[in-house]
């Protein structure tokens, strides 16, 4: 997308809201303009303008965290796949069997975006973030999104994103066929190798079918 057809301050408005997440849910303005780049003397208009339309708060100690309004588009989003009932049961057992991380994919145009997700008990783990976006060319998830419907039916990858993680997906299909995300399990590397792999794939085929035959 060229310049031309983006706007900058909106740019920098999605960076302050794209900065949260699990491990940091608040910001002092000076740690925001480290995790954005934005200068401390932008920050405030934009900051102004989030909380003005609720995608931002401030409390008494003048830090920012993420407003209700973030919450309703987030449900708005998912209430679109309708899928979380079925699929976070299938995370669970997923993670219990393998001790690996599982995951719920679904494609938004040249990303996937992690919609749901279990990450693993271990402590040296692959850990994702439930709206984590990522590309669609790399990892196991991504192929399987982007693949044509007689592509291989588990779908593997080898450090393509990052060189300590392998992943295993499949596509999850609606009855009529249609693709409404992948299955995923990841792990490290050294811990996570081709027997465990293959155990993986056995098992995401077997929830891949359970999902089918309940949706």
């Amino acid at each position: 997308m060229s310049s031309e057809q983006r706007v900058e301050a909106v740019e920098k408005a999605l960076s302050i809201l794209d900065a949260f997440s699990e491990e940091r849910s608040s910001f002092s303005l000076t740690e925001l303009a480290a995790e954005t780049g934005i200068s401390k003397s932008s920050l405030p208009r934009l900051l102004n303008s989030l909380i003005l339309f609720g995608f931002v708060t401030r409390d008494s100690d003048r830090r920012y965290a993420l407003g209700a309004n973030v919450w309703r588009l987030g449900a708005l989003f998912r209430r679109r796949f309708d899928l979380g009932e079925k699929i976070r049961p299938e995370l669970r057992r997923l993670v219990d069997l393998t001790g690996e991380t599982a995951s719920f994919y679904v494609r938004k145009q040249e990303e996937r975006i992690c919609l749901y997700r279990q990450n693993s008990p271990n402590p040296v783990r692959h850990h994702l973030d439930e709206g984590s976006r990522l590309s669609i060319d790399r990892g196991a998830a991504g192929h399987a999104l982007s693949a044509r419907d007689d592509a291989p039916t588990v779908f593997v990858s080898l450090g393509e994103r990052n060189p300590d993680v392998a992943a295993v997906a499949v596509r999850i299909t609606a009855p009529d066929g249609d693709l409404r995300g992948a299955l995923c399990v990841s792990g490290i590397l050294s811990r996570f190798g081709e027997d465990a792999r293959g155990q993986a794939g056995r098992l995401l085929l077997e929830a891949r079918d359970r999902l089918r035959l309940t949706d």
